[in-house]
């Protein structure tokens, strides 16, 4: 069956202590809807803020430069993922929609194509 990355996407100056405690019990009925129905994420967890990043760079010699912060400069990082086995696009969209509501967060959906055995 096709797996799918789930990710939110959260603002820069995200703090995950200043939540509204109602988001963690939502994203809890999201998971337990999840179980009921046979769809349980092969991982998932929120990401701590892209500030504390390292980000990796390959070099034309091979070598590896790293450096403090997110790869990108943007206003928005990626939160948050998870791994979801789905028969499709359309039902990793549905529950990718329930997860965007209930971590009232912005998202995005991309199927894996690489998976080693």
């Amino acid at each position: 069956m096709p797996q799918f990355l789930l990710t939110i996407q959260l603002p820069d100056n995200f703090d995950p202590s200043l939540q509204d405690p109602a988001v963690f019990s939502d994203m809890a009925a999201l998971g337990e809807e999840m179980e009921a129905a046979g769809v349980t994420p092969k991982i998932a967890g929120g990401l701590m803020p892209a500030s504390l990043a390292k980000s990796l760079r390959v070099q034309p010699d091979g070598g590896v430069v790293v450096t403090d912060g997110p790869y990108v400069e943007a206003k928005e990082h990626v939160g948050g993922f998870s791994i979801l086995e789905c028969a499709d696009m359309d039902e990793a969209v549905k529950w990718a929609r329930k997860g965007a509501v209930a971590c009232r967060a912005s998202g995005e959906v991309r199927e894996i194509f690489f998976r080693p055995d």
